[in-house]
């Protein structure tokens, strides 16, 4: 089994909140098996499922076949919103959406931290 590269998003840069930043993101990441997006990049509109932001990126990364992997501690918005919690399993079950606490907790996997 070989290793497993990452596109790091790095956490400082202009909020990510629309379809058009995640095929941006898409683009920049080839070559690598995920995409991982600090918590700190997200709008917060992402975390506000009725806002339509996280679904209409997320979207874009399963169209596309990209996996992605949301880095960081999410815990507030969770212990707001029930159906953000029911999501974030739900995703962690499928294998191409993961909510993680920190980049560490993909254990097993080799990082190739980069990104821009």
């Amino acid at each position: 089994m070989g290793s497993v590269s990452y596109f790091v998003c790095p956490a400082e840069g202009i909020k990510l909140r629309s379809d058009r930043d995640a095929v941006d993101l898409i683009g920049e990441a080839q070559g690598f098996d995920w995409i991982a997006i600090p918590v700190e990049r997200l709008d917060p509109d992402f975390f506000r499922l009725k806002t339509g932001v996280a679904g209409a990126m997320l979207q874009k990364f399963v169209t596309y076949g990209r996996r992605v992997v949301i880095v960081g501690d999410i815990s507030r918005y969770v212990d707001e919103s029930a159906s953000l919690r029911d999501f974030v399993v739900e995703a962690n079950r499928g294998g191409h959406i993961l909510f993680v606490p920190a980049f560490e907790d993909l254990a097993g996997e080799t990082a190739c931290p980069t990104g821009s």
